[in-house]
């Protein structure tokens, strides 16, 4: 297989609550944790809300890139349970980066803004071919929360 394939799934749009937690600077970096408080998520083969009480482990690392970690609960529009996680990468310029952390919308062209979601259901559901399958997001970043768009590797 020369190239990779994909296939748009949804737009996921979250909301996080204010202030974070602020671990502090430890070993590896600045680490703070979010809580995911809800959200919405829309596409051709499922859409829904997302529950509250999910988190992101955020790290700021040493080099400038900032390391996601998260975990959340997706309620389908017929009522299905998806459990969502997913790691990612976001970094660039530091002009950009200072925006982006003083709550300012930037152009996502202007940075690296990627993840890998993991989907875990019931087996014997209608969403379970998300157990089966990779998936790759690329995201942005507005003054309410992230918004990413979640595409299946085919």
């Amino acid at each position: 297989m020369s190239e990779i394939k994909t296939e748009f799934v949804m737009e996921m749009r979250l909301s996080v609550a204010t202030p974070l937690t602020a671990i502090g600077n430890t070993q590896f970096g600045d680490r703070r944790i979010a809580r995911v408080t809800g959200g919405t998520f829309e596409g051709p083969r499922l859409s829904g809300t997302v529950r509250d009480g999910g988190g992101d482990w955020i790290l700021n690392r040493t080099d400038g890139v900032t390391q996601l970690d998260v975990r959340l609960t997706m309620e389908t529009s017929d009522g299905a349970l998806v459990f969502m996680t997913y790691k990612g990468l976001r970094h660039g310029p530091a002009d950009v980066m200072a925006k982006l952390a003083a709550g300012e919308t930037v152009d996502p062209n202007l940075l690296y803004f990627r993840t890998t979601p993991f989907f875990e259901t019931a087996a014997d559901g209608p969403y379970a071919w998300m157990n089966k399958s990779c998936f790759v997001a690329t995201g942005r970043r507005e003054p309410s929360g992230p918004i990413y768009r979640v595409f299946e590797v085919l």
